[in-house]
């Protein structure tokens, strides 16, 4: 990013699977789906206490769809049945060895309920039948489509930096909608500040990348000022090797929208010296 101050038409339903390699795939081709919770899965249930018909998943979804023959429905025999698994869980398996996060909105986004690895329980009340996507979290798996979905609402940033982009995905995807440039009585400011904002904030920040982190470059000076105002980018996909890819603002697009691959945590300017986890 060069001066920081501080949903694109993608597949209907697009499937992370908890590998480095990502798939994008309809609901016909969506590998493992036969209504049974099998190891490995991550299964809603119709009826609260795991009852009713089932509806399984391999990886993160951030959409299901609202109406047949298109929704990802309940296939599993017993109550629900055909039904839509949008707005329609009332409980929950994870027999997959990631945490599993359940979102309010579509694209990640909202209100969340966490499930650990192994746990099962009812959707809180919040999230019974108001259930429109899912993410797979953890250092290997969860990784999600890029795509420009930036609403512009700065939220106290300068326009089209990559602060302003960095706090929407935290508002949208990460669960803190009121998220801003003074969040917990915090100045965040420019790039270079927000690892020690999140710190002071009481959030977490360490060196290791996991889907939905946010990436600090604390050391870029920017090319068309001389100062120093580092970087934040989104982290959409985390390989086994530890590298990472980032979606970002005023890269490697002047005011725009940019992806790079393979990132890593390093002293080099180009790369990322924190993670912040919220």
């Amino acid at each position: 990013m060069r001066i920081l101050s501080k949903a694109v038409t993608v597949a209907a339903a697009a499937i992370a699977v908890a590998t480095p390699t990502l798939v994008l795939a309809g609901p016909a081709a969506a590998a493992g789906r036969d209504g049974t919770c099998a190891s490995g899965e991550f299964c809603y249930y119709y009826n609260s206490y795991e009852a009713g018909s089932v509806s399984d998943f391999t990886g993160s979804l951030a959409d299901y769809g609202t109406t047949q023959p298109s929704c990802y429905e309940f296939k599993g025999p017993g109550n629900g049945q055909g039904v839509c698994v949008k707005n329609n869980a009332a409980s929950v398996w994870n027999r997959s060895s990631k945490t599993v996060r359940v979102y309010f909105n579509s694209d990640y986004g909202g209100s969340h309920q966490d499930f650990a690895a192994g746990a099962k329980g009812n959707l809180n009340a919040t999230l019974k039948n108001n259930n429109a996507s899912h993410q797979f979290l953890g250092s290997s798996g969860g990784a999600q489509t890029p795509r420009d979905d930036f609403d512009y609402n700065q939220r106290g940033f300068a326009t089209n930096q990559c602060t302003a982009f960095a706090a929407y995905r935290i508002a949208s995807r990460l669960g803190v909608p009121n998220f801003n440039n003074y969040w917990h009585n915090q100045h965040w400011g420019d790039a270079e500040n927000w690892d020690d904002a999140a710190r002071a904030a009481g959030i977490t920040v360490n060196k290791t990348p996991t889907v939905g982190g946010i990436a600090v470059n604390e050391i870029h000076v920017s090319s068309v000022d001389g100062v120093r105002h580092g970087h934040v980018a989104y982290i959409n996909r985390v390989y086994s090797d530890g590298s990472f890819d980032v979606e970002e603002y005023n890269w490697n697009v002047r005011l725009g929208y940019g992806t790079r691959s393979h990132m890593r945590v390093s002293s080099v300017d180009p790369n990322f010296q924190w993670i912040i986890h919220f």
